[in-house]
């Protein structure tokens, strides 16, 4: 998205009450915000942006929620865009406050998730000399956003604002900056303001419709083959896809399998759903993805943690790949069909076709292809047991966690062995449901990514899932719950270790755990509890339904449950670093497909 030129856009004015007002800067970059539809904006005061919050000072038809660190605002941002598919606001100063913000802004790039990050920059006469507080923030983010702006003059900054709307909404999504220097908000300058009502630019034209011609011949090649798959993405929930999506599986019966991602987009407890692929992805759905002969891509970029070796990768089948951002197309597996266009609309046309056709069920019978794949679920990759007098088991922690919420959470998550435990025995039924860092991985995430949904959705029952390593990094945001009175619940599986990082050890390094113990851990309950929450400290299999009944009763309150569990248990299936989705380890206590034959 580079190179877009500054002038390269036409407008249509939206005057305020038909009249032209005369406004500062900072009033009009508040004004833009509301009359862009934005009802919450996520930040932290600073030097370079007073002029902004003096105008945002009692202003209605906009919220600002005061964090406690600028990573969290980035994250919280992204947890309301992801819970809403409204593109998540920030507002931060500048210098530490707009780098504070890279981390979150990288994670909402990895993902694709829409996000407007206005930063605050030193006035333009300073830009340069290396101002207090001034750092180049258009060159420090150009690498982990869409697009990002330095607004060269007051009757810039209205426009800007709309053409970063437009770009993080539209085509691939994705967070865009704009940086303002302190003098563009001056007070004591105005000038008359207008919105543009929209802009288009002719170095931006993202493609919508996918080639008719390329459907039709993937719709004909999904009707035709005996072993076909469904390899679905983030990009069918980004693009509010998920009832065209169960419609062709309806019509089809061809199964399904999903990228972490795209958990929710298909029912996760529907017997079609394969369950999650890729590197701790479920054994029937790797096999399936290594013996189809057809892969139907959708909405999914071929990421390393799916596909495992290159060489492997579903060395039987042809692709069909579906896109909204045609640089995802073959940039890492060569596939056979390109279709580049929003994902919904490409749905859309596929399912007319087929029902335009007068035999719309593929043409070969798919039973033999269902037994197979039956066969394979035989091996209950995912069984575990729970003793009874022993320690919790995280994946009983989880499951216990679907049943007392009856699947209809909001869960988001932070980094590690509790996301892999959350994404195998929480089945999303819904999209939007699953809120994590997918592409970059990045602890601290779920705590403000929760804040970010809870405000979003404050009537719904919304809880992170973290470790106690992940929670550390961003503990800081009970203070922001506590402010904003947000009764989401905390769900801390604690083993005292980097969970993910003491498996790899575990496995790869001959059980040498260096600096993967976390020592020196605070009472997690007490340390809740001074932020003014209520906190659960629970240890025996028996007492975790009860009490998790008794945290989510509590509607008005955050509470923050600390659950003991194995420090030993390890996430499987696994695939590891350059093996084939057919070469998958397995738990040492489950049974191979050998010996089930």
């Amino acid at each position: 998205m580079r190179g877009i030129a500054q002038n390269s856009w036409f407008v249509k004015e939206n005057r305020v009450n038909g009249m032209t007002a005369e406004m500062s800067g900072g009033d009009i970059l508040v004004q833009c915000l509301i009359d862009e539809g934005v009802d919450t904006v996520f930040g932290y005061p600073g030097g370079a942006v007073l002029h902004i919050y003096d105008a945002l000072f009692n202003r209605e038809g906009i919220r600002h929620v005061l964090v406690r660190h600028e990573q969290g605002a980035a994250h919280a941002a992204d947890g309301y865009a992801r819970a809403t598919g409204k593109p998540g606001v920030v507002l931060v100063t500048s210098g530490p406050g707009a780098t504070n913000t890279v981390t979150g802004i990288a994670t909402a790039y990895m993902d694709s998730i829409p996000m407007v990050v206005i930063t605050g920059q030193v006035p333009r006469p300073l830009i340069g000399s290396d101002a207090f507080q001034e750092v180049d923030t258009v060159g420090i983010t150009r690498p982990c956003v869409k697009h990002n702006f330095l607004v060269n003059s007051l009757e810039e900054l209205a426009p800007t604002i709309k053409k970063a709307f437009h770009l993080a909404t539209t085509g691939r999504p994705g967070p865009v900056v704009v940086d303002v220097p302190k003098d563009v908000t001056d007070p004591n300058i105005r000038i008359p303001y207008s919105y543009p009502a929209e802009v288009r630019m002719r170095s931006y034209n993202p493609k919508v419709r996918g080639h008719l011609r390329q459907i039709k011949k993937a719709v004909e090649m999904m009707l035709a083959a005996r072993k076909p798959i469904l390899y679905t993405g983030g990009g069918v929930v980004l693009d509010n896809a998920a009832e065209p999506l169960r419609k062709l599986v309806d019509l089809t019966h061809i199964p399904i399998t999903s990228t972490l991602m795209g958990l929710g987009a298909f029912p996760g407890s529907d017997e079609r759903f394969l369950g999650m692929l890729g590197m701790h992805g479920t054994y029937e759905a790797n096999m399936a993805m290594h013996e189809s002969d057809l892969v139907i891509a959708i909405g999914a970029r071929f990421d390393d943690r799916v596909t495992g070796r290159i060489a492997d990768f579903c060395p039987n089948a042809q692709i069909i790949h579906v896109d909204i951002d045609p640089s995802s197309i073959s940039k890492t597996v060569q596939v056979d069909v390109p279709i580049v266009g929003s994902v919904r609309s490409v749905l859309e046309d596929m399912l007319e076709l087929m029902e335009s056709h007068p035999d719309c069920c593929p043409s070969g019978d798919l039973s033999d292809w269902w037994q197979q794949i039956n066969a394979w679920r035989q091996i209950e990759c995912l069984a575990y047991e729970q003793p009874q007098d022993g320690l919790i088991k995280p994946q009983f922690a989880v499951e216990t966690l679907y049943k007392v919420t009856e699947g209809r959470l909001i869960l988001a998550s932070d980094v590690g062995q509790h996301q892999m435990f959350a994404a195998q025995f929480y089945p999303f039924d819904e999209p939007r449901q699953w809120i994590n860092s997918g592409g970059l991985g990045t602890m601290g995430f779920g705590l403000p990514a929760a804040m970010g949904a809870q405000l979003a959705f404050p009537d719904r029952d919304v809880a992170c899932i973290t470790g106690e390593a992940s929670i550390l990094m961003c503990i800081q945001e009970l203070a922001t719950c506590k402010q904003f009175n947000l009764p989401l619940k905390v769900i801390l599986l604690n083993n005292g270790y980097m969970g993910m990082v003491r498996q790899w050890q575990e496995m790869f390094y001959e059980g040498r755990y260096s600096h993967s113990y976390v020592d020196a851990l605070p009472n997690f309950t007490e340390l809740a509890r001074s932020f003014g929450h209520e906190a659960m400290r629970i240890e025996k299999p028996e007492e975790l339904e009860t009490r998790m009944r008794e945290a989510f009763a509590m509607k008005d309150k955050l509470v923050f449950l600390e659950i003991m569990v194995d420090p030993d248990e390890n996430v499987y299936p696994m695939i590891e670093a350059g093996k084939g989705h057919h070469e998958m380890v397995l738990s040492p206590n489950q049974k191979s497909e050998r010996e089930l034959a």
